[in-house]
């Protein structure tokens, strides 16, 4: 649902943001690609899902960041409207959010099946506060089992789009924090630059 969604908001930029110049290409292969991925998730093929994973992952990444390059080309030359430039960089900074969380999440402890494996969620690229918890209060609190979800990864990468940096969750591991600075340049990109410039034309 997340790369459906930034599908769609890659379809509601404007034309000259557009990769290919096709308006739903990028919907349309996010959709073509998740059918082979929810078949073979059902089928128990675990390490085909996780390859697709990664192709629409890098598809809907690789369509962000070149849509990022033409609208900041189009910036001095003032081919986007002030208002279109807004909702573009609103669209961007929304994507940014929903393709990182979906890149931690596929790649956190392995993915979401290898984490569904163990009981508990103990060890990661992310130390999630419930890590922190003494096993007795878990049990009291009902999280003896506790496991991130997508919903977590999404707290993580929008307080890093907003925040430009970590807040409650730390980082542990050397790609994460790669995967951390790329987005919060994209995020620092889109607000500082993209957005200040289209009020400052307002």
């Amino acid at each position: 649902m997340a790369l459906l969604g930034a599908g769609a908001l890659y379809a509601a930029l404007p034309s000259t943001l557009l990769v290919a110049g096709s308006r739903w290409l990028l919907a349309v292969l996010v959709l073509l690609l998740l059918i082979p991925a929810e078949v073979s998730h059902h089928r128990g093929n675990h390490a085909l899902n996780q390859i697709i994973g990664y192709i629409l992952n890098g598809l809907v990444t690789l369509a962000m960041i070149a849509s990022l390059a033409l609208l900041i080309d189009a910036l001095p030359e003032h081919r986007v409207s002030p208002p279109e430039l807004l909702r573009s960089a609103a669209a961007l900074w929304i994507t940014n959010i929903l393709i990182f969380a979906s890149w931690y999440w596929r790649l956190d402890a392995g993915g979401p099946h290898e984490r569904a494996r163990t009981k508990g969620h103990t060890d990661g690229a992310f130390f999630f506060p419930q890590m922190t918890m003494d096993p007795a209060a878990k049990r009291a609190a009902g999280e003896h089992d506790w496991e991130p979800n997508f919903v977590d990864y999404l707290f993580l990468a929008f307080n890093t789009s907003t925040a430009l940096s970590p807040t409650d969750v730390p980082v542990l591991s050397r790609w994460a924090k790669g995967l951390m600075m790329i987005q919060a340049s994209i995020s620092l990109v889109v607000i500082v630059l993209l957005a200040a410039r289209a009020v400052n034309i307002l």
